[in-house]
């Protein structure tokens, strides 16, 4: 977070205008409009922003990102492959 807003302040980002009003509320049209994204929904998601980030790489290092990265991807592997309690209760049933 350091490095980003160094680079920021560095690189004179513009900062956007406050919002005043509750995001979560926001509908994703409204959000739009007024130039708000999304954090990634998920790790694997998270994986390809940082896999495409100069800045993560050049923070990091060349060996702590690759490192990073791979455990990661083992990580979301492991957890993706996992049955989840909700997925038993929606699908066995069905069976």
């Amino acid at each position: 977070m350091l490095a980003a807003g160094l680079a920021g302040i560095e690189n004179d980002y513009p900062c956007p205008d406050p919002v005043e009003r509750n995001v979560y509320e926001l509908s994703d049209s409204e959000r739009d409009a007024l130039g708000i994204g999304s954090l990634p929904a998920n790790l694997w998601q998270a994986i390809a922003l940082a896999e495409g980030s100069d800045l993560v790489r050049e923070t990091l290092g060349d060996h702590l990102f690759t490192k990073l990265l791979q455990d990661k991807k083992v990580e979301w592997k492991r957890y993706a492959s996992q049955v989840t309690s909700w997925e038993l209760d929606e699908y066995l049933p069905t069976l």
